[in-house]
């Protein structure tokens, strides 16, 4: 089992944009035997401490496997939406790891 957390920042005004990209692509996860555990979109007052920007929305994700995480990934109905993903999405960064 693999374990992806994804801090994703959304460009000003485009939260119709990123909420329309999320509602096409995360229904895929489950082709892949991927589970969206938790989405979170924290509020400021949820933050002990934050050295930088915020993000909009944390998501915790999980695979069976690798080849689960790099499928999903790679697929081709995800990828058709990335017109949508560019102009909603600053920037983003994941983590993966594994339950210790």
């Amino acid at each position: 089992m693999i374990y992806i957390t994804a801090f994703l920042f959304i460009n000003d005004d485009k939260e119709d944009l990123y909420n329309q990209y999320e509602s096409e692509v995360l229904p895929l996860l489950e082709i892949y035997n991927g589970k969206l555990i938790y989405r979170i979109k924290p509020s400021d007052a949820d933050y002990i401490n934050a050295e930088e920007e915020k993000p909009y929305e944390i998501h915790f994700i999980s695979f069976e496997n690798e080849a689960g995480f790099n499928g999903y990934l790679n697929n081709t109905k995800r990828l058709s939406f990335n017109n949508l993903k560019a102009q909603s999405i600053k920037t983003s960064f994941i983590v993966k790891g594994e339950k210790l």
